[in-house]
């Protein structure tokens, strides 16, 4: 138990100094650990829905949408701008805190989540997996075509000047000097998505070991049994499309804060592709598996940066650096499922974790 203890509190402490540490080989690394974080957040999210309740979801981006374009709409100008009435209202916008930013987003996540829930629940497997991928799509179209005749989204333009996160009379997007230490504004966000991660990481801890968690998880192996025990399937997966949405709601408004900027571009495809991409390769339904795949998988393409750069120049710049990116991302991927199926990290089968027990 000591052993485990000390454990615990050397991973905080460096988890506490890993920004500080960063800052000195430049802010862009810092800038990597916190989209980390955030996807991070979003592996954690659709964990649920897919490795809890076994519903293949392919459209899980278009959560994270809703929470920056919420944000991206309450914290800029755009609809002052736009709106005479609002601008009659909130002359000075609204600048909305972050108990009520946190709140709003998961809400708005959440009701998106269970609107999608709704017509999908007796699909599975393939058909499940293309409906949410639609559904995905249709939510980027709709923001890239939400400028006419009614500018709600500005389009394909995306939204700017959005507000940063402020917090007890500190502003996240400015420089903080303490006790003679420069903490610049990534590192500050840093330590509010690490909080916002731990926050996720306890919950999902709390749902996996709760009835609700057990009842996905029945869903997940035999929904003709699950039923059988008397488990309203229905409902479950509602609340499975909902708990998942909201937590990508909540990773959202954080991005569209930390990055000033939403656009249509952030919410393509390939990244609902990626977010499952870090679970399945972490190990689905496993929290430190999940972790472990959405870390590696969002950072692997930025440290590919420095091997894509030399590769570009032996072949006389013939291959462009993100496709080299992409095609060794691919390649480390289908090596990694093909030595390790069932992830990573993945969750410890149940007829060796009862024996370990007894």
């Amino acid at each position: 138990m000591k052993n485990h203890k000390i454990q615990w509190i050397l991973g905080g402490i460096a988890l506490l100094v890993l920004p500080l540490i960063l800052q000195y080989f430049g802010n862009a690394w810092v800038r990597i650990a916190d989209l980390a974080l955030l996807y991070v957040m979003l592996a954690l999210g659709l964990n649920i829905v897919v490795g809890y309740a076994g519903l293949l979801d392919l459209g899980y981006v278009a959560f994270y949408a809703v929470g920056a374009y919420m944000f991206g709409l309450l914290a800029s100008p755009h609809l002052a701008d736009n709106f005479a009435w609002f601008a009659a209202h909130f002359p000075e916008g609204l600048h909305m805190s972050l108990w009520m930013v946190i709140p709003l987003a998961l809400v708005l996540a959440a009701i998106t989540g269970v609107l999608l829930g709704i017509p999908v629940l007796k699909l599975r497997g393939d058909y499940l997996a293309i409906v949410t991928l639609g559904f995905g799509e249709i939510i980027r179209i709709f923001l890239n075509n939400l400028d006419h005749p009614v500018n709600i989204t500005n389009g394909p333009k995306g939204l700017g000047q959005i507000d940063s996160v402020k917090l007890f009379g500190l502003d996240f997007g400015r420089r903080l000097e303490l006790f003679g230490f420069d903490i610049s504004s990534v590192t500050l966000y840093y330590y509010l998505f690490l909080a916002l991660v731990l926050i996720t990481i306890v919950i999902c801890y709390r749902l996996q070991d709760s009835r609700i968690g057990r009842a996905w998880m029945a869903i997940r192996e035999d929904e003709i049994a699950a039923k059988a025990m008397g488990i309203n399937t229905r409902n479950m997966k509602l609340l499975a499309f909902g708990m998942g949405a909201s937590f990508g709601g909540v990773a959202g408004a954080m991005f569209g804060a930390f990055q000033g900027f939403v656009s249509p571009e952030s919410f393509s495809l390939m990244e609902s592709v990626m977010i499952v991409a870090m679970v399945v390769l972490g190990g689905i339904g496993h929290i430190p598996g999940v972790i472990l795949g959405a870390v590696l998988l969002s950072a692997l393409p930025e440290v590919l940066r420095y091997v894509a750069g030399p590769l570009q120049a032996m072949t006389d710049g013939r291959l462009d650096s993100s496709i080299l990116r992409q095609l060794l991302i691919a390649l480390a991927m289908i090596i990694v499922m093909l030595l390790r199926p069932r992830g990573l990290w993945p969750a410890p089968e149940h007829g060796k974790s009862l024996a370990q027990k007894s």
